[in-house]
């Protein structure tokens, strides 16, 4: 397993009432039924809004998840680079607190 992968796991594994789960066909970790992260070609991608987006999609490297490759990005979601790993914890649980809110 990946560097890459072996965190996206203790990171959605350290969350508690997150659960393993799929979306499109990739890992992802969800809460209350609703994904909140996921792992894809390498990345963390997280559903953010506010400040936190802001800062996310300003990343080096971070860009809109368009998991189809077909120009379709989802809005909410930001694929984070490895190289961007130490934020990827606090993504995630921000990622969570959105998602659990139901907003």
């Amino acid at each position: 397993m990946a560097k890459e992968e072996t965190l996206y796991l203790s990171i959605g594994q350290s969350l508690k009432e997150a659960e393993e789960s799929q979306m499109f066909g990739k890992p992802c970790f969800k809460i209350n039924g609703k994904a909140f992260v996921c792992f894809f070609q390498n990345e963390m991608v997280f559903k953010l809004n506010g400040d936190t987006h802001k800062e996310a999609i300003g990343l080096k490297g971070a860009s809109l998840f368009d998991p189809s490759s077909k120009g379709r990005a989802m809005k909410e979601w930001v694929q984070v680079p490895y190289t961007h790993k130490a934020k990827w914890e606090v993504y995630a649980k921000e990622a969570m607190k959105y998602v659990k809110a139901g907003k």
